[in-house]
């Protein structure tokens, strides 16, 4: 049994070339390329039971966090490790120096398997005897390694193309002068060589990203060398370490969590008014992360099983190969309906999205929003110029602070939708949230419950909070209250053990890795605000006991008038 859940959101009339002008890569071809020279061997920390960590052990460490949590983020994307200034050669290109790490039966440059995960979190006992460190450049050799693993990961990622996969070098050494002392001109020579490889690979669409690694007592320094390979300019190479230490905390704190390509979700027309339509693609910005759909697989050839229904004729036992006719009985008579005739019928208007008006903004409630909303933007590949009316209507609404209210005549749920604009939300690294509209999901009236006021109990009236202990709890409830708040601050604790889970049983790994809860209470932050809370409690306790106080005397004053009678 297999999980995947790459068709959460699919829809009958998806397509593959659905995709709206900012179009994105399916996947990723990624290369992590680590420098194995001696250098990365050099003990930087002394861990318990006298064990020692180096550079080396410590990417290893990462890489293989990395792979775990591709597997679950994007488990279409493929990788490939490669070891440069090694002993041992390995690669398609011959290449000196470069050692292209793989297990039997995958492809070099492949979707992440377990058995490569657990071959090479066991990479670091057996480098040295079988694959080797040598230094960056030989005396007397003319080989540069770095260049040949360049050149192998050039070739590695030839296959696929750019305009579905986003091809990508992870670079990985302590090494900011990797040519050393050589002869001036030769060292001149491997430099402009070099440098025009990873020119070369950047024309092709293939992005290099450094992460440069401190040696002990010495910073690692872009300048000398990465600034020009990777055409750094001087405010960039200043900010180039703080941001490069950032990237590469985040690889290894990264969120077991599934990653959706952005894609159109359905293609709809918004008919303004008569002899007016728009052409929309909307896209679903949020949905609620749940577990992978389980696929079967074959106990035998482990391949997935398709499941396929068939009807047996009852009367002659034959196997039926048309379709089922449906029915429907109405005055004791068979009335038989085609699939064309019942989709008719099913139909409520031929109109996806009618425009019926506009309200202020002020009218719309945070309730009436039950569920996701839906992300609008225009298009103009079926209807041209829906661009244009879109931008005239989005920017009158919002300069109005109005929403508009539209028929949503879909077949299965028809209903009322508020079209409300949204603006562009950017910052220093780019766009965070996109321009355009979001179709909120109005609630029928039977949705909307009133709130039921308890007016009268068994034992008498029904308690009441005197003013202090309102006062009380609105302080606590504002002292507790959680700025810029958003969903993305939190993860599934559930799904993350269920992630856990399956890595232990793919792994067959002997402790289940630890799940951090971040929904449970902030014990910490609680105790910042201990007064308000203990004032909260010793209200509500003093009202307690008055009320429990004042119960017992009733009782016990209906106790003495049953005696007297």
């Amino acid at each position: 049994m297999d999980w995947d859940s790459n068709n959460l959101f699919q829809d009958d009339e998806d397509q593959d070339d659905t995709f709206t002008q900012d179009r994105e890569a399916n996947k990723e071809f990624v290369i992590y390329m680590i420098d194995a020279g001696p250098d990365m061997f050099i003990q930087i920390k002394q861990e318990d039971e006298g064990k020692t960590e180096t550079h080396f052990g410590t990417l290893v460490k990462c890489i293989v966090e990395s792979l775990k949590i591709r597997i679950i983020n994007k488990d279409s994307d493929e990788v490939a490790i490669c070891f440069y200034n090694t002993r041992e050669k390995k690669n398609m290109q011959e290449s000196e120096g470069v050692y292209v790490f793989n297990v039997p039966e995958r492809e070099e440059l492949d979707r992440p398997t377990a058995r490569l995960i657990k071959d090479f979190s066991r990479i670091e006992d057996k480098f040295k005897m079988e694959i080797g460190s040598q230094s960056a450049i030989i005396p007397g050799s003319r080989e540069n390694p770095l260049y040949n693993a360049l050149w192998v990961a050039q070739g590695l990622l030839r296959k696929g193309s750019t305009h579905n996969a986003d091809k990508r070098i992870l670079l990985f050494t302590n090494n900011d002068d990797p040519f050393g002392n050589i002869d001036r001109g030769a060292k001149a020579d491997m430099r402009r060589t070099t440098i025009q490889r990873a020119k070369d690979a950047q024309d092709l669409g293939i992005s290099i990203e450094l992460f440069p690694l401190n040696r002990p007592g010495e910073e690692f320094n872009v300048a000398i060398f990465y600034a020009d390979m990777l055409e750094l300019e001087k405010e960039e190479v200043s900010q180039f370490i703080p941001v490069a230490v950032e990237k590469f905390e985040d690889l290894k704190n990264q969120l077991r969590k599934r990653m959706y390509k952005k894609r159109t979700v359905r293609k709809i027309t918004l008919v303004v008014a008569d002899g007016m339509s728009i052409g929309l693609h909307t896209y679903a910005l949020i949905r609620p992360a749940i577990q992978g759909s389980v696929t079967w697989l074959d106990s035998v050839t482990n391949i997935p099983l398709k499941s396929e229904s068939s009807y047996i004729c009852a009367d002659t036992g034959a196997l039926l190969t048309e379709p089922l006719p449906r029915f429907q009985m109405y005055k004791n008579e068979m009335v038989k309906l085609t699939l064309d005739e019942l989709s008719e019928i099913k139909k409520v208007t031929s109109v996806p999205l009618r425009l019926l008006g506009f309200k202020p903004l002020h009218c719309l409630k945070e309730y009436h929003n039950l569920r996701p909303p839906t992300f609008l933007y225009p298009s103009d590949e079926e209807i041209s110029g829906s661009t244009c009316v879109f931008i005239a209507i989005y920017r009158s609404m919002l300069r109005l602070q109005k929403y508009a209210v539209a028929f949503y005549g879909y077949s299965s749920n028809p209903q009322l939708v508020a079209l409300v604009a949204r603006e562009e939300i950017t910052s220093s690294s780019g766009q965070i949230e996109p321009p355009g509209m979001h179709m909120i999901y109005l609630p029928y009236s039977d949705d909307i419950r009133h709130v039921e006021k308890l007016h009268m109990t068994t034992n008498g009236p029904a308690p009441r909070a005197s003013e202090e202990q309102i006062d009380n709890a609105v302080a606590m409830m504002r002292k507790l209250e959680l700025k810029d708040f958003s969903v993305y601050q939190f993860s599934n604790p559930a799904l993350q053990r269920h992630y856990a889970i399956l890595q232990v049983l793919a792994l067959e790994e002997d402790e289940l890795p630890e799940t951090k809860d971040e929904t449970m209470p902030d014990e910490e932050g609680m105790q910042r605000h201990s007064k308000i809370l203990y004032m909260v409690k010793i209200m509500t306790l003093r009202k307690l006991r008055q009320r429990q106080l004042k119960l017992k005397e009733v009782k016990h004053l209906k106790r003495e008038k049953h005696q007297l009678k």
